[in-house]
């Protein structure tokens, strides 16, 4: 019996209806491992490859052959947009089969949610809080809703996997599981997953089951993908030079820009006009002020504006608002956005995406790249990378185009090797280990501190939590109120301990900033951090505004819309960059290989910058001397060796090297001066990497440092080791510093 014969007869009328000439790999593949085994199944296959009817299709067959009693399927989405995308594609392939399907997020109406509780049945959509609320909230109904649950599918599976959320998702998973007495396979859907047998470790944690893998030959598909480089207000050429191996600009202009507009923000202005575009950066504030600063060009050429802003700080109308015009197919707008539309959301058919600068990893790029390339189009990505003019007096490390080496890097070593950077799985995650102790305790009641433990510690994801630093844990808890003891000796939420978990912000574990909520009239804009004083400008969905009035108590920013420019500050925004990305940026400025997708300023500027490399010797030597007693240190390692290195070299090795003012530009380089010469520098760092130190002694002397959102709550020596050992490289900088060893002699 073929695949398609196996499914249940009104999923062969939906295909027949769709115009489906075959099934896909991705389908086939899917359909064999939910229908012949018993294990948990990992699909991994390029965005708008039909993964969600690869899960959904065998899901419902089985439904069909034997109706759950409950909810008989759980989908887990990283973004309520997303679960509002897929509730319309769900309902539309249920209805015949009177399969109920149910959404549950903070936007959905109570009236809908009462109706599941009231008759839990069918698929549950739901993101990881909702869940986390619902199992703090309606602990008792628990079984009643999912005691026959048979599935859990977990989408883009890759975004939960890099912090706490993901290790959330999978506590939560298993706390269910165990309240319900159920014993759901599960399924993760992801485009770009870097490790996929770590990645089945994941999905597979504290299941009992293991995690097929299909191997899915993925059809070659054709980028058209771009790349140049602008100097921020300035010319880039002289004219009439000739690059004939640049890569022409890859469509016509269709609109100009006006006179001194910035190059980089002018080149995009010039290809937006009657095309639905996205432009991405790596930023919220930069998101307003590309906004900004685009619809100020359409109102100097007197045009309609058409730009478009979506990311995390906007209230709900106004991302909406993005998302239902980018849906229209005859609604040619532009919208600039962070990662909140890296994801699977269908925004139609667009025709290209911009990006400003390189995103931090391979997966953004694909994520990013393959919102295009849908309804027939091909994926479509113009990289512009924009720099400040170097000075005349600029060190050397200011005169490398470091953005350009990280665009061509990402690209390079997808393209050579189909690298995708391995989900981080060795961290010591002790801030989640504070919520999920205080969430099971306040939804299970009074616990013994023994019947505490076990339920919170034999959660896979805390495998690397020890008994001793469990206590430690909650003797602090029990210091500081979080928790309490009872006269029968058992715990109980605090009283401060209920400030926490009673907030609305308590079910989400990743961080967020304290922010004020700005208004106009009755309109909710999004939010801000540190709001200006009365009579300052703010910068927030796109258009500027002067602060009328603040109300700190209720955290009410009341604003009134007026012209101009002003930076906007959403908080900060810190990039991961591995360590194979800025190996491969060193490449790019040794070798002579040209890459078919550099456009002119790309192509000279990256001639420049290899001129520079081989003048310096900054690919042939980690350390170069700036002038004097000035050196430049060049690890090409990547964001947590790279903290390593800068905290190994004060705290371990300045009083040695006799080194001062040491400046970072994060993982690039590091500057600083010594009074050693460069063969005693790598002898004595090489000599104090060989000692046997703890990670621990990297951390400086009175410093906490808070990573995590609830890092605040946990006693200082959890806080400490969890950044020592979880988040600092100091096994790959050690690997790095004894490859230098040849450079002692």
């Amino acid at each position: 019996m073929s695949i398609f014969e196996r499914y249940a007869p009104f999923i062969q009328d939906y295909i027949y209806r769709n115009n489906w000439e075959s099934l896909r790999a991705i389908q086939t593949a899917a359909a064999d491992a939910i229908f012949n085994t018993d294990e948990n199944v990992l699909l991994s296959a390029s965005t708008a490859s039909g993964k969600t009817e690869a899960a959904f299709f065998p899901i419902l067959t089985l439904f069909t052959e034997d109706m759950p009693r409950t909810v008989g399927a759980i989908y887990i989405g990283p973004l309520k947009a997303l679960i509002n995308d897929q509730f319309i594609r769900l309902n539309e392939l249920c209805d015949e089969a009177d399969i109920p399907v149910w959404h549950w997020h903070g936007d959905v109406a109570q009236s809908h949610k009462n109706k599941m509780l009231k008759k839990p049945s069918g698929i549950l959509q739901i993101t990881p809080e909702s869940l986390e609320a619902m199992l703090l909230r309606k602990h008792a109904l628990i079984p009643k809703l999912f005691g026959d649950l048979r599935f859990i599918v977990i989408d883009e599976i890759h975004s939960l996997m890099r912090g706490d959320r993901g290790g959330q998702t999978i506590c939560l998973i298993e706390r269910l599981c165990r309240m319900a007495d159920a014993d759901p396979r599960r399924i993760g859907l992801s485009a770009t997953i870097g490790d996929p047998e770590a990645a089945g470790r994941f999905l597979a944690y504290g299941s009992g089951r293991g995690t097929v893998i299909p191997k899915i030959e993925a059809k070659g598909v054709k980028w058209r993908l771009s790349m140049e480089h602008f100097y921020i207000s300035q010319q880039n050429t002289p004219e009439g030079k000739e690059v004939p191996e640049a890569l022409p600009v890859l469509d016509d202009k269709t609109d100009i820009a006006p006179e001194n507009a910035d190059s980089g923000m002018g080149y995009i202005f010039e290809h937006t006009r009657g095309k639905k575009c996205l432009i991405f950066v790596n930023s919220r504030e930069e998101c307003e002020a590309v906004t900004t600063t685009l619809r100020s060009y359409c109102e100097a050429k007197h045009e309609p504006d058409r730009f478009l802003i979506h990311h995390g700080n906007l209230s709900a109308a106004y991302r909406e608002t993005a998302e239902q015009a980018m849906k229209g197919e005859d609604i040619f707008m532009t919208t600039c956005t962070t990662a909140t539309l890296e994801l699977g959301i269908d925004i139609g058919r667009l025709e290209r995406a911009f990006q400003i600068d390189a995103p931090f990893t391979v997966s953004s790029f694909l994520q990013r790249m393959g919102r295009t390339g849908r309804r027939e189009l091909p994926p479509e990505m113009w990289f512009v990378i924009r720099e400040e003019l170097p000075e005349p007096r600029s060190m050397l490390p200011e005169t490398i185009p470091w953005k350009l080496l990280q665009g061509i890097a990402l690209i390079q070593v997808y393209l050579e090797e189909k690298w995708v950077e391995p989900p981080k799985l060795d961290r010591l995650p002790y801030s989640l280990l504070y919520h999920q102790t205080m969430s099971t305790l306040a939804s299970c009641g009074e616990l013994t501190p023994s019947a505490l433990a076990s339920k919170v510690l034999s959660l896979s994801y805390f495998n690397r939590i020890s008994k001793e630093d469990y206590k430690i844990l909650l003797r602090h808890l029990l210091e500081k109120d979080h928790i309490q003891r009872t006269e029968e000796g058992g715990l109980i939420i605090g009283i401060t301990g209920e400030r926490v978990v009673n907030s609305f912000k308590f079910y989400a574990v990743f961080q967020e900033n304290e922010e004020y909520t700005v208004r106009w009239g009755s309109q909710e804009l999004g939010t801000i951090v540190s709001p200006p004083p009365v009579g300052e400008k703010v910068a927030i969905a796109g258009h500027v505004w002067i602060v009328e009035e603040v109300d700190h108590k209720r955290r009410l920013v009341y604003c009134e819309q007026i012209k101009g420019k002003v930076p906007a500050y959403f908080g900060d925004c810190p990039g991961d960059i591995n360590t194979k990305i800025l190996e491969r940026m060193k490449h790019v400025l040794i070798e002579d290989k040209s890459y078919p997708y550099l456009m002119k300023n790309a192509v000279l500027r990256l001639d420049q910058a290899r001129q520079t490399a081989r003048n310096s010797g900054v690919t042939e030597r980690p350390l170069i001397c700036l002038g004097g007693n000035m050196w430049c240190l060049f690890p090409w390692v990547g964001t947590y060796a790279f903290f390593a290195m800068e905290r190994f070299l004060k705290i371990k090795c300045a009083e040695r090297l006799g080194l001062r003012g040491l400046d970072s530009a994060r993982p690039y380089y590091i500057q600083f001066t010594m009074k050693v010469s460069a063969e005693d520098f790598f002898s004595i760092i090489a000599d104090e990497a060989e000692k046997n130190f703890d990670p621990l002694e990297l951390v400086y002397n009175g410093e906490v440092p808070v990573f995590e959102k609830y890092d605040e709550f946990l006693p200082e020596i959890l806080v400490k080791k969890g950044f020592a050992y979880g988040i600092l490289g100091v096994k790959e900088m050690k690997e790095r510093i004894k490859s230098w060893e040849d450079l002692i002699n």
